[in-house]
Formats: structure tokens, sequence, C-alpha cells
């Protein structure tokens, strides 16, 4: 063998000691690889291994460990020069060595010519199709496979969980129950994924009602997929139940809470919970970062943000795809897309995760030349864009009235890329055509794709018709949105605010008594901005922020010179049969204009002002905030529900095209 096989060895690396055991010996081989000196401890108890093949085994495993296929070799040659290569138990240590390298079809072969099998050597081969990505290979072999014990059922429950056969894996571990295997946390565990993957929370009650007779109730692994498909299945407390009856909680354990928290739209708990987590003493990883940086982007919470990645990179987890495009996407939805650009070109991480994640930040921001430009780029790097990759691209083209390239791009998809269109994708063309004002495409093309339309895409064309007050046309659409959603009050509220602009007062009528017959109310427009570290939230109708008297002195006051400039208050905009002067009170108490005059009053000259609105903004804000950027010298960027405006110097990025 050359100098760096196992039969070249650097004696002054050597220890010695007494080995009179098999047991003193399997420590001493231990002691040896757990430092990497693989071929030092073959070299110094070949003759024992010589006389007990079965400490081959720990040697097998240290190259795991090392990551070494070449010296994994170079011991199954040793093996086969010993005679050994036909005991099954060095031949599944072989096996596994294989399977974790990616070397499948040498595994195989081994398997194949094995006198002797056993469980173990079924299971391992069961584990290396599924790691492998061949389900059919496991499943065929799963059946081929007369004797099976419990980890021969986990391997394939498991695999198929993995792959989101999840009905199918549900089924089996019922015949694994029937035929009277008793399953354990790893079988337990795999099958409440599958319920969570399926949201099947009545399966999963029953799943959980057979832990607690199983006595796995307050088992780490159990408890936490026990509570992850609760909140997977949309009841997040009977989850932070499970989760607060374990007696302690792992990182597993603040995880699952904290993604919970996340996934349910309560981002502030998420935060929270990331706090006593740090406090509890549990080190976060990069699943804990994943959800509290995505929390942060719900939240806008720039300086929360911006704390939390430097407690990634001090945990080493800023190098992992999933937090880098995280902070991508929060980076971009607190408006600072220049940090976005940062952090992406800081790490040039071959991934197309992170190609899409820029791509939407650009999109999101309204600069669809950037994003097409970057999407150039990234054909060019040789990345094979995705469906993600293209619904980005398309929303951008949406937002900035790219109307010929955004259909150029969906036509590449279709035909360049091969990429099957979902709901979401016509729903971005629709949006791009409803918006250029090409209603009737628009309409056609929904009655005409492939996939059921929901009542998502219908209210994007409805959202078109108010935009170009095409009233005839909104009162078929908001038909059609009802169908599917009689309590979509969005629906009810656009309707009649299109009729109201075309001045048809006794529509406008007939739709609000439909809305107080359902008892349904419009969603208020709410603003929130970050100061010192602290959320203020603002509401039209809502008085009660400590300082409200303050700012509405000072808005009265900015809308005084305003009006000097040139302001004119939009009150065709108040959709509402009332006079002008409630229409005006109306207009200047909009939820943007106090959290702008807000940040005026309390951030530093210099600073922009970042505010976030659940709805879009009206026409008359964009006016006032266009004026307010010039008189006041401020850049002023709010996010609203459809993306994002920078105003500077009575200027909007989005050319008024939103």
């Amino acid at each position: 063998m050359g100098n760096s096989g196992l039969g070249q060895v650097s004696f002054s690396s050597l220890r010695f000691f007494s080995t009179t055991t098999t047991a003193t010996l399997a420590a001493d081989l231990i002691s040896f690889c757990s430092e990497g000196l693989v071929k030092e401890a073959f070299e110094k108890l070949r003759f024992h291994i010589w006389a007990d093949p079965s400490l081959f085994s720990h040697l097998i495993q240290s190259c795991i460990s090392r990551n070494s296929l070449p010296l994994g070799r170079q011991l199954h040659s040793l093996i086969i020069s010993s005679g050994c290569s036909s005991d099954k138990f060095i031949c599944n240590h072989l096996m596994n060595m294989y399977s974790k390298f990616g070397q499948l079809q040498t595994a195989v072969s081994l398997y194949g010519v094995m006198p002797k099998k056993n469980f173990m050597s079924c299971n391992i081969l069961i584990n290396g199709y599924v790691r492998s990505g061949d389900l059919e290979s496991a499943q065929k072999l799963f059946d081929e496979t007369p004797e099976r014990n419990v980890a021969t059922w986990n391997a394939i429950v498991a695999g198929l969980m993995q792959f989101e056969y999840n009905e199918k894996g549900l089924s089996l571990f019922r015949e694994m129950h029937e035929l009277g295997f008793f399953p354990d946390e790893f079988t337990l565990g795999s099958v409440l994924r599958g319920c969570a993957g399926l949201r099947a929370l009545h399966a999963g009650r029953q799943v959980h009602d057979y832990v607690i007779k199983c006595g796995f109730e307050f088992n780490m692994v159990v408890g936490s997929s026990l509570a992850h498909m609760y909140m997977k299945s949309g009841s997040l407390g009977d989850g932070e139940k499970v989760i607060q009856a374990m007696p302690f909680w792992n990182v597993v354990a603040w995880n699952t809470l904290i993604a919970g928290k996340t996934q349910h739209g309560y981002p502030e708990g998420a935060l929270h919970h990331y706090s006593m987590m740090k406090m509890a003493g549990c080190r976060p990883d990069k699943i804990t970062f994943v959800s509290v940086i995505s929390s942060c982007s719900e939240l806008a919470t720039l300086g929360q943000g911006q704390q939390i990645h430097a407690e990634a990179i001090k945990a080493g987890a800023n190098t992992v795809v999933a937090v880098i495009s995280s902070l991508i996407s929060m980076y971009s939805r607190c408006g600072c897309l220049k940090d976005s650009v940062k952090v992406f070109v800081e790490h040039e991480v071959g991934d197309l995760v992170l190609w899409s994640a820029m791509i939407a930040a650009y999109g999101f921001h309204g600069r669809g030349d950037e994003a097409i430009e970057l999407f150039e780029d990234m054909e060019k790097s040789g990345f094979e864009a995705n469906d993600v990759t293209f619904l980005s691209l398309l929303y951008a083209c949406s937002h900035c009235g790219l109307k010929e390239k955004g259909l150029e791009l969906f036509e590449l998809m279709v035909k360049g890329y091969g990429v099957e269109p979902s709901l979401e994708h016509y729903t971005c063309i629709v949006d791009l055509l409803g918006r250029f004002g090409c209603l009737d495409e628009a309409e056609a093309m929904i009655r005409s794709m492939p996939v059921k339309p929901d009542a998502i895409i219908w209210k994007t064309l409805l959202s078109a018709c108010k935009l170009h007050k095409n009233a005839d046309m909104a009162k078929i659409v908001a038909e059609e949105v009802l169908r599917i959603d009689p309590r979509d009050s969005a629906s009810y509220v656009l309707l009649s605010n299109t009729q109201a602009s075309a001045k048809r007062w006794q529509e406008v009528s007939e739709v609000r008594k439909a809305m107080r017959d359902r008892n349904l109310k419009k969603e208020p427009g709410i603003s929130w901005l970050e100061v010192k570290n602290q959320i203020h939230q603002f509401c039209m109708a809502d008085k009660s922020h400590p300082d409200m008297e303050e700012i509405e002195l000072y808005l009265k006051e900015l809308t005084s010179e305003m009006k000097l400039r040139g302001y004119v208050p939009d009150t065709g905009s108040v959709l509402h049969d009332m006079d002008s002067e409630e229409k005006e009170y109306n207009l200047v108490h909009h939820s943007e204009k106090l959290a702008i005059a807000f940040g005026l009053m309390n951030i530093p000259a210099g600073l922009p002002i970042r505010v976030m609105k659940n709805l879009r903004v009206c026409g008359d804000c964009h006016v006032a905030i266009k004026i307010i950027s010039k008189i006041r010298n401020r850049e002023i960027i709010v996010r609203d529900a459809s993306r994002f405006h920078h105003f500077k110097n009575g200027i909007c990025s989005c050319g008024d095209y939103w």
C-alpha cells in the first residue's frame, strides 16, 4: 500500500498499552479512532484483529466519522484478505459505510453476495435506498423481506413520510400494529410527522391517545413530534400544551414552539419565546434562527433583526442557506434592500434558493429590471430556475408594469424550462394583465386555465376592476369570488368601492346591507413602525396611543403646510356618502399618516422613516407622502400589502404604478 494507506504507520504517535481482553482491545481501538489514528490503531493491534475480526467494526465506524472513503476501501481489502468477508456482522458494517458514503451500488452488491443475512442487513439497505431517494427499491426490498423487526418497519415508514407518502406511511403503521409489533419512539415520531403533513388532526389525536397508552408522552422525540403535528394541523393551543407538559425543554422543543408561533401569525410570541430560550441557557440552532428571522420580517423590526443576525454569526449559523435566505428576506421586508444585496453578495453559496430570494426581494421593492438582470446572471452561472424563481419574476413584472416581459417569462417557464404553471403563477399573470388594464384578457385567462380558480385569483381581477373603475365587470367578478367564499369581506369592500367610484349609491347600499346581514366588517387599516426598538401601532378610529393628542396637532399643522405646497385632499377616494369636512377628517387620520407624523416627531433627522401597513396605500395618502418627503426632506419607506414604496424628494419608487 502507499504512504497514505493502512500499512504505513508513523510510530512516533503510537501508544503502548496492555491488551488482554476483547473489551480492552475494543476500548483501545475506540481511543485511537476517536483521535483519528485509524492507521496507527490497525498497525498496533493488527495481530489481535486477525484473531478477533469483530474489532474491524471500530475501524469501519472511524472511517465513517472521518468521512474517508479511501481508508474504508483499504479496510475492505484487508477484511477480504483476512477471510472475514462472509461474516454478516462485518458485512453489515461495510454496507452501512458504503451506503453513508453514497456508494449504494457497492452496498447492494455486498448484500447480494452475503451467504447469511439478518434484520440489520435488510434495514441498512432500506435506509440506504431511502437516503439515495430510491423509495421504489426500498419498498420492494421491504415487501420481499420475510422477517422484519421494529427497525425494519421504522425504516420504510420514515422513508415514506420523508417523501410525503403520508397516507401510505400511516397505512403501514396500522398494519404494523395489527401484526403485533410494538412501536418505539422513532416509529411514533415518523407517524406524527405524517399526520402533520396531511394536517390530519383527527388521526393525530388518535396517535396521541396511543402515545399515552404506550407511556411515551414525556419522551422528547415523541413530545416534540406531537406538538409539531398539532401546530401544523392548525391547533396551536394543543401543541403548546404538549410542550408545556414536557419535563424539560431541549432545542427541538423550543424550536417547535417558536416555529409554531411564527407559522400561525404570532411573530411577537415567537420572539418572546426566543428570549426565554436564551434565558433558559439553551443555545439556538439554524432552525431557531430561520423562525425568529422570519418573525422579524413579519413585524419589520429592523433593530431586533440586526441583533439576531449578529447572534447567528456568533453561533456559526450564518453560512446555512436557509438562514442566509431568511436574512435576505428580512432585510428586504424591513425596507433595507441594500442590506439584502450585501448579504447575498457576501455569501457566494452556489444555491438556487439564494438567487430566488434575492430576485423576490428586488420584486417586492418594485425593482423589476434588477430582478430580471439577476435572473439572467443566474442563468449564466449555470443555475436552472424553478417554479419559485419564476413566481418571483412574474411578481416583479406585475408590480412594475412589465407586461410584455412578464408574458415572455411565463412562456419561457412553460416551454423553455418545462415548469407546469401553478395557480399562483396564473394569479401573477392575471395581476400583470389587470394592472395594465387588459381586464378582458385577464378574465379569459382565468376561465381557460387548466387549474380550478380560487377566490384569490378572482379577487386579484376584482382589484384591477376597482383600479380601472370598471363597475360592470366588478359585479360579475365579485359574484365569482363570493360563490367560492361567501364570507370574504374584502370582496364586498372592493365591489362597494368600485360602485361608489361610479356614483352608483343604490348598489353601494345593497352591498353594505349584504355585509350587515352576514355580520361582515371591513378589515381596519393598521400601520406600525419601530422607534427605539419599540413597535408603535396606529389605527384610524383608535385613539389609545399615549401621544395621540400631540400627533393630531402635529398632523394638523403638517396638513396646513402641505396645502400651501399644493396638496388638495382627494375626498373622492373616501367612498362614503358624507360631507366634505368628514371626508377630509377621515383622510387626514389614515393610519399611515398618523404613523409618519409620529416618526417625524421621534426619529432623528437624516434617518429614514419605515412604516408598515396591512392594506394597500390609498391614492390620497400616496400623494400626501410624496409631498411630506419633500417638505420635510426625509426618506419615507412604506410597506403595504403588496409592495414597498420609497418616497424621496417628492417622488415614489413605484412611479405611481401600484
